[in-house]
């Protein structure tokens, strides 16, 4: 406890406590336990549901698991060594990188482009933003249905070419063709998200900022380059984080619309995951997998992380 000295007639000092310093002390302790209370639900969740599944999976890629035969023995890092030879996971790697690639640059660019016009407050523009926005609220399995039907051989996009006079590929079972076909279904899903988000982003760059420049002399597109973009970037960082991770655990697309085909096209790492597991029984080897998995996610969110400070306004 913290005191203050008084001066005594004789020339001695008495020392009392400080006014306040056991009050502060108090609530300092009441303000952290407030705190940890606030903290403590997300962060049991995270331990609970993220840390000790993890540790099971680990776990489990230390073992040859053969739930059928019952199976269940000590290999060590047998199955982490097996990854390394083994063509189909980097394959399947391979397809993740370029299907996540290619979701993040449309996406991305496409929820911006939508934000941008958004702003201008034209006639219909909520209307306009309901549309793109009602997909992210539809289930993900009824979304891919109804894009099945409009893909397919003799579906509705194919029907609305012959009009045309055009003849529509197989969408989904060319090599060439269905894992950019995945991609835009995956585009329209998720794209109403990102773009409420730049939206939000660009209503919050102060106008004034704006106006000087444009006062100055600067034209529209120098304003966006110089202004408005670098204001965007902590919402860029957020919406490309966001996007690579839903990216590289993408499953229920492939596994409707395509089941890793045609060959190997579009077998992405998690959809190898679970053929490994529930098709092929090899549990400890799924699991193996998947500590890949998380690792390349992990290694990824870093990368993207530890780079922010040289192109996100206001890092230091």
């Amino acid at each position: 406890m913290s005191t203050q000295a008084s001066r005594l007639p004789g020339g001695g000092t008495h020392r009392r406590p400080a006014p306040g310093g056991g009050t502060s002390k108090r609530l300092a302790r009441i303000d952290a336990a407030i705190g940890m209370a606030f903290v403590a639900p997300v962060l049991i969740g995270a331990i609970v549901l993220g840390l000790v599944p993890f540790g099971y999976v680990v776990w489990y890629a230390l073992h040859d698991w053969q739930p059928l035969t019952g199976q269940f023995t000590w290999v060590g890092s047998e199955n982490f060594t097996r990854l390394l030879t083994d063509g189909d996971v980097w394959g399947s790697l391979l397809t993740t990188f370029k299907f996540a690639a290619l979701l993040m640059v449309l996406n991305v660019t496409l929820a911006m482009g939508l934000a941008i016009l958004l702003n201008q407050k034209l006639p219909g523009t909520a209307t306009f933003r309901t549309f793109f926005f009602s997909p992210v609220i539809v289930s993900t399995v009824a979304w891919v249905l109804i894009w099945n039907f409009l893909v397919a051989k003799n579906g509705g996009i194919n029907g609305v070419l012959a009009m045309l006079g055009i003849t529509g590929p197989n969408w989904l079972r060319d090599a060439s063709l269905a894992l950019p076909t995945v991609v835009v279904i995956q585009v329209f899903k998720g794209v109403g998200m990102n773009m409420i988000l730049f939206l939000a982003a660009l209503q919050n760059v102060p106008a004034e900022l704006k106006e000087a420049a444009r006062i100055d002399g600067a034209r529209a597109t120098r304003v966006f380059r110089s202004i408005t973009l670098p204001l965007m970037t902590p919402t860029i960082l957020l919406v490309t984080m966001l996007t690579m991770v839903g990216a590289m655990d993408v499953f229920a697309p492939i596994q409707i619309l395509t089941e890793g085909g045609p060959g190997r096209s579009t077998t992405v790492i998690s959809y190898l995951l679970y053929r490994t597991a529930f098709v092929q029984q090899d549990f400890g080897y799924a699991s193996a997998i998947g500590v890949l998995l998380f690792f390349v996610m992990l290694g990824l969110a870093v990368l993207q992380w530890s780079t922010r400070k040289r192109w996100v306004h206001d890092e230091v």
